[in-house]
């Protein structure tokens, strides 16, 4: 299965439902399918989702994209990004991964599952 580390302050987001996707710079490609995030520094807690769309664009366009004009101007979307990515530029390629909720995602596992 895919697996991805996520920032611990960002993991409680991630279980509840509010973030529901990723922004990732030169990092391992990451498909549609099943995805295991895993908190960083916390290694036994972890989550799944779907991913539905996986998109490569130039940073500068990515807020956009996400619909999160508004809260990541560009220079707000380069400062938070290059926490983890320091020698990013507006214009490098990242790839945008979009997925279910974690509850979503154990909707769709339940109702893959054979009754009987």
């Amino acid at each position: 299965m895919q697996t991805l580390m996520v920032v611990s302050r960002l993991f409680p987001d991630l279980l509840n439902g509010n973030k529901r996707s990723t922004i990732r710079f030169g990092e391992l490609h990451i498909e549609p399918g099943y995805l295991r995030y895993e908190c960083e520094g916390k290694p036994g807690q972890t989550t799944v989702v779907w991913v539905t769309r996986c998109t490569y664009m130039p940073l500068n366009k990515a807020a956009a994209f996400c619909g999160m004009e508004a809260m990541w101007p560009p220079m707000v979307m380069l400062e938070g990004m290059r926490e983890h990515y320091p020698l990013l530029q507006l214009s490098d390629t990242v790839q945008v991964v979009e997925h279910y909720t974690p509850e979503q995602t154990k909707n769709l596992i339940c109702r893959k599952q054979p009754r009987g």
